[in-house]
C-alpha cells in the first residue's frame, strides 16, 4: 500500500528503504519511457501545428516524430538527456514517495482524518510532489535543454551544460519555469495519489477475494497507476506545456532547425502567446505521447515501487524466520 494505511498489516518498511523503492522505482521506469518524453518534449515545445497539413510543421504524429528522430539524429537521441534525467528520477522518487509516506502517517496520528482518503491522498501527495520538484528541479532544467537540443549540440556533456548556462544566464536559468512547475505538479501528483488509492480500492471491490494472488496485485498495481496517471495528465497538462515551454527560453539557437521559436516573459506571457498564435488546442500539443507516457511512467512507478517495497519487507521476515529459535530446543 502507498502510504500510511492504519487498516492492514503495514509492511514495517524503514524511511531507508521507503525511500530506495522510490528512487529505484524511478529509475526504473525513466529508462523504460525515455523515447516516449523526447519525443513529447519535442511537441511541446513545436510553435506550428502538429499536423501533416501544416507544410512548416517538423512533427505531426507519434511515429513520423519517431521515425524522423531515428533518421536524423540515431537511436541515442531517445535518450538525449538521459543522465540528468535518470538524476532526476533518483532523486525525485525518493523524496517524494518519503515525503507522502511521512506526511500520511502525519495526518493519522495528528489529526481525526483518515489517511487513506482521497482528499488527505491528493493534499499529501501533492506537498510531497513540491518538496520533491525543490529538490530536483535544476536538473530538470538540464533534462529538457538536453532532450530539445537538435544537431549540431550546444551542449557536448552534462558539465559544459552547467558550466555554459551559468555563465551565459546566470545561477536563476536553473529555476526556470518553477513557478507553473510547482502549481501543475501539486494537482498532477495530488491526483496520481488520490486516484491510484480509489482505483485500487475499486478493483479489490469488483475482484473476488479468493482471486487476489500475488500475480492479481501486481497486476492491480499496474494497471490503477497506468488510470491515475492517463487521468492526472489529462486534468493538468496545459500546465507542464508551458513549463516546458519557459524552461527553454534563452535557448532559442539550439532549436532553429525545429521551427518558430518564441520569447516569453512569463507564466502569463507564455499562456497568452500561446492561445493568441495556436489556439487553445496549443495548450494540448503532444498530449498523445504524454498520455501514453503517463500511463507507462505512472503504471510503473507504482508497480516497482510497491515490488521493492514488498520485496524489502519479505527480506525482513525471512531474516526473523532465520534467526527464531527451533521450537524446544530452548527451554527456560
Amino acid at each position: 500500500m502507498v502510504g500510511y494505511d492504519p487498516g492492514t498489516d503495514c509492511r514495517n518498511n524503514s524511511k531507508f528503504e521507503v525511500a530506495v523503492a522510490g528512487s529505484a522505482s524511478g529509475l526504473v521506469t525513466r529508462a523504460l519511457i525515455s523515447p516516449l518524453d523526447v519525443i513529447k518534449i519535442r511537441f511541446q515545445l513545436q510553435i506550428e501545428r502538429l499536423h501533416h497539413s501544416d507544410p512548416r510543421a517538423k512533427y505531426h504524429s507519434i511515429l513520423q516524430a519517431g521515425k524522423q528522430i531515428l533518421q536524423e539524429e540515431g537511436p541515442a537521441a531517445f535518450w538525449k538527456g538521459h543522465i540528468p534525467a535518470q538524476l532526476l528520477s533518483v532523486g525525485y522518487g525518493a523524496v517524494q514517495f518519503l515525503s507522502f509516506e511521512l506526511l500520511t502517517e502525519l495526518v493519522h496520528r495528528t489529526s481525526e482524518y483518515d489517511a487513506r482518503d482521497f482528499s488527505v491522498h491528493f493534499v499529501c501527495g501533492g506537498l510531497s510532489a513540491c518538496a520533491a520538484t525543490l529538490a530536483v528541479h535544476p536538473v530538470d532544467v538540464l533534462r529538457t535543454r538536453f532532450a530539445a537540443q537538435g544537431e549540431p549540440r550546444v551542449y557536448k556533456t552534462l558539465r559544459d551544460a552547467v558550466v555554459t548556462m551559468y555563465r551565459t544566464e546566470g545561477p536563476l536559468v536553473f529555476y526556470k519555469g518553477l513557478n507553473p512547475t510547482l502549481i501543475a505538479i501539486f494537482p498532477y501528483a495530488g491526483f496520481q495519489f488520490s486516484f491510484y488509492s480509489s482505483l485500487k480500492h475499486m478493483y479489490e471491490w469488483a475482484m473476488p477475494a479468493d482471486e487476489k494472488t500475488n500475480g492479481s496485485r501486481n497486476l492491480k498495481n499496474l494497471l490503477c497507476g497506468s488510470g491515475a496517471g492517463v487521468l492526472s495528465k489529462t486534468l493538468t497538462y496545459p500546465l507542464d506545456l508551458v513549463k516546458k515551454r519557459l524552461q527553454v527560453g534563452g535557448f532559442e539557437q539550439a532549436r532553429a532547425t525545429f521551427g518558430q521559436v518564441r520569447s516569453y516573459q512569463g507564466l502569463l506571457d507564455c499562456a497568452k502567446q500561446i492561445l493568441q498564435e495556436e489556439g487553445s488546442q496549443g495548450f494540448f500539443k503532444g498530449l498523445s505521447p504524454s498520455l501514453l507516457k503517463a500511463a507507462l511512467s505512472t503504471g510503473l512507478v507504482f508497480f516497482w515501487y510497491e515490488l521493492f517495497c514488498n520485496f524489502f519487507h519479505n527480506m525482513k521476515k525471512a531474516n526473523l524466520s532465520s534467526k527464531e529459535p527451533e521450537g524446544g530446543l530452548k527451554s527456560a
